[in-house]
């Protein structure tokens, strides 16, 4: 059953829904005649909050809100390297492809291809006990990155089949196996992961082996360790966003996400001309094929910037998952910071401890202490 409500009231990206809707807190919502891409935030008995991830402008008291039954989440599958998305792993091209010169409200389009065919090798045998995490697959996401299909971490069992290497969908069944409650399981390189909720680990490694930024500067007087975070403070135009690109660009991490949050459109669009031009020093393939940039300019709805961040955190993960060492650059987190502080005063909550971080999720340092290197 669909489970519906009401606009109440509006108060800049933030919605009001008046009346028992049973929606969820964190579910994902359609909001108005050009489904509008929304999450809950909070609930009580009598009113249902709803933060928009979209131009607010033009809806109104009684337009309806739909629920999707599930919490704002990625794809993980082969396909996001070499990709820009938008703050809610939206790919502009296509989106771009669809609207023209601006960005429509309500675009609706797949996170990944979903027709393209991957040359894939299947790891497992029938028989085979497999475990959260394991590798079933490997296909060649780019010239750079073999790209490791595994198996979602809360599932386990046994392989009772398997198919032929060949050229396959993301969406294509590769593995089928029977789980411990004698259910069977089928399972395609696509796996949906909830952005708030941090993938879990077994076991954490001590940070003591080294980041090369490739600037001497910061390899001599400021290292930084493969486990760790570092942070960048200053002032306007001192230089912040060009270290980050200079670190994107030669350090010797495996994987680059990019997290554009509230940058200048122009700063962005920098990122996007210099990283298509440069070659990997280590590979001499193009830089974009081990890369991912997330872009939501400052122009773009707040709300969505506040997403941004761990849209390319549970990216980060499910690479770091595969053993491969990322390097996340969150350009910047004060600008972030500046999106709770709004998302605040429109709850008409103090923009301090409690009322800031009520968009918060509990687990956002278990998100920063598990990534290989966080520049903000």
């Amino acid at each position: 059953m669909v489970k519906t409500g009401t606009i109440y009231g509006i108060n800049g990206p933030v919605i009001y829904l008046k009346g028992q809707t049973n929606f969820m807190m964190s579910e994902m919502v359609y909001v108005g005649e050009e489904k509008l891409v929304g999450e809950v935030i909070s609930l009580d008995k009598n009113t249902t909050t709803i933060q928009v991830y979209e131009e607010t402008a033009g809806l109104r008291p009684n337009d309806t809100v739909v629920a999707t039954g599930n919490a704002v989440s990625v794809t993980l599958a082969p396909g996001i390297l070499n990709n820009i998305f938008d703050g809610i792993e939206r790919p502009l091209d296509r989106i771009a492809e669809n609207s023209g010169h601006y960005i429509t409200r309500g675009a609706s389009v797949d996170s990944l291809n979903r027709s393209k065919k991957w040359n894939t090798h299947i790891t497992v045998n029938v028989g085979d006990e497999l475990h959260g995490g394991d590798i079933i697959a490997e296909v060649p996401e780019t010239p750079a990155i073999m790209h490791k299909c595994m198996i979602p971490p809360d599932v386990n069992g046994i392989v009772e089949h398997i198919v032929s290497d060949g050229m396959y969908t993301i969406d294509d069944t590769l593995v089928i196996i029977k789980c411990s409650d004698g259910s069977t399981r089928e399972l395609s390189m696509t796996q949906k992961w909830p952005i708030r909720v941090a993938r879990p680990t077994s076991h954490r490694f001590p940070a003591s082996v080294p980041l090369i930024t490739g600037q001497r500067i910061l390899d001599t007087m400021f290292p930084l360790a493969k486990g760790g975070a570092a942070a960048i403070p200053g002032g306007f135009g001192t230089g912040k966003t060009m270290t980050q690109h200079q670190i994107a660009k030669w350090s010797d991490a495996d994987i680059i996400i990019y997290i554009g949050c509230g940058e200048r459109g122009n700063e962005m669009t920098q990122v996007l001309e210099e990283f298509s031009e440069l070659i990997d020093p280590k590979s001499g393939n193009p830089l974009m094929d081990r890369t991912t940039l997330i872009a939501n300019t400052s122009n773009m709805p707040v709300a969505a910037r506040e997403a941004s961040i761990y849209t390319g955190l549970t990216l980060a993960e499910y690479y770091r998952d595969m053993g491969y060492d990322v390097a996340i650059m969150a350009d910047s987190t004060s600008r972030w910071a500046e999106a709770l502080r709004e998302l605040s005063g429109r709850l008409e909550e103090m923009p301090a401890e409690e009322g800031s971080l009520r968009t918060l999720p509990q687990n956002f340092l278990h998100f920063m202490n598990e990534l290989d290197l966080c520049i903000t």
